[in-house]
């Protein structure tokens, strides 16, 4: 089970061509970024410089509409456990427009046995597409379960590959 989140010092919303995001930082970074606009898990109160953290996570979405093989590059400050951020670290690592499986990032985290537990990190996931957890699917290449539903992983894989097509 993942900690709650602390320290949340700035919050805001943005539209995305895969629908509103709410996001939250603390004074270290962001912390938290989730779809359909949920209201952040712990109240936030503006204080720089997460605001700045919140200018910054806008305008590096902006770029990763516009080309989809954007590198996130904020300052993130990810609450969870140490197995959790060894997830996360191996989900950021993942290149745009690339996917490895559940299997895989469980071998990276040097636990090969722990497909199940990379998967319920997968979903705890605190800062959908920085750290893109969009980009793990089965073993058999199928698009498996995500928090944003399965067309908006599909359309995020899409507009990764170039394939033309923005989400929607």
């Amino acid at each position: 089970m993942t900690r709650p989140l602390e320290n949340l010092v700035a919050q805001a919303r943005f539209d995305s061509p895969v629908g509103p995001l709410a996001a939250a930082a603390t004074a270290q970074g962001i912390a938290w970024l989730a779809f359909d606009g949920a209201a952040p898990p712990a109240p936030a109160v503006p204080l720089d410089p997460a605001q700045r953290w919140l200018a910054r996570l806008a305008d590096e979405l902006a770029q990763y509409w516009r080309d989809g093989r954007h590198r996130f590059a904020l300052p993130l400050d990810l609450q969870g456990t140490d197995f959790q951020r060894a997830v996360w670290q191996a989900l950021a690592e993942i290149p745009p427009g690339a996917t490895r499986s559940y299997a895989e990032i469980a071998a990276r985290v040097g636990r090969p046995q722990a497909v199940r537990a990379v998967g319920a990190a997968n979903r705890a996931n605190p800062v959908a597409i920085v750290v893109p957890c969009h980009r793990v699917i089965g073993r058999d290449g199928t698009l498996t379960g995500y928090a944003g539903g399965l067309a908006r992983k599909a359309a995020l894989l899409r507009h990764e590959a170039g394939q033309g097509e923005r989400p929607t």
